[in-house]
């Protein structure tokens, strides 16, 4: 088996190194999430950088990389306060990949690639319609990670969309049923499949199946 130094990794290519480093961590949670402009211009873009934060109260948040001249996601979170996170079922991950691409600012990615911007009771960020689970969230934190220049966008949970048949008893959320696929690196896309779900693990007791 090879290794890889720290040396080894530096002296790469800038996109193989992109490439591989993204990739080797493993499956994400990949969503596209939704902005709206203050001047009501709607974005869309496609993250796999989404991360549970806590429960109590219900949080999620991803990482934002700088801010470029074709990047509205980061503005308008910042300017409004809001955003909403969709899942990507099979049939379009195509169109949800194009949203990645450097459209102008201002310019529509719901329109552009094929997508329906969907506004849900007075949540003032539109969803994607097309969705099987909707997040609606609200700013709470965005922390500056001095280390690459990024920044940790902290979202708090105001309102959710799904069928309430993917709700089990116990509140677990089947994202299979869902159809939400998942993502390992930029790229690539793949189905999922459950091997099994476990009880809660105590000392001294082997893992049993739910």
């Amino acid at each position: 088996m090879k290794i890889f130094t720290s040396a080894d990794i530096a002296a790469q290519d800038k996109r193989f190194r992109t490439t591989f480093i993204n990739s080797l961590s493993g499956f994400k949670s990949v969503q596209l999430l939704g902005t709206i402009s203050p001047e009501g211009k709607p974005n869309l873009a496609i993250f796999n950088s989404i991360f549970h934060v806590g429960a109590h109260p219900p949080l999620l948040g991803h990482i934002i990389r700088p801010k470029g001249p074709e990047h509205d996601t980061l503005e308008n979170i910042l300017k409004t306060g809001y955003f909403t996170l969709n899942n990507i079922q099979e049939s379009y991950y195509k169109q949800a990949h194009q949203t990645s691409a450097r459209y102008l600012s201002g310019e529509s990615e719901f329109e552009a690639c094929g997508f329906t911007s969907e506004m849900i009771g007075d949540f003032p960020v539109p969803f994607v319609k097309e969705a099987s689970i909707k997040i609606g969230l609200k700013l709470r934190e965005a922390l500056p990670l001095t280390v690459n220049d990024t920044k940790v966008i902290i979202g708090e949970i105001e309102l959710i969309q799904l069928d309430e048949t993917l709700v089990g008893e116990d509140g677990y959320v089947d994202l299979e049923k869902a159809g939400s696929i998942t993502c390992a690196g930029l790229d690539s896309y793949h189905r999922t499949q459950k091997i099994g779900r476990l009880a809660y693990a105590k000392p001294g007791l082997e893992p049993n199946e739910l």
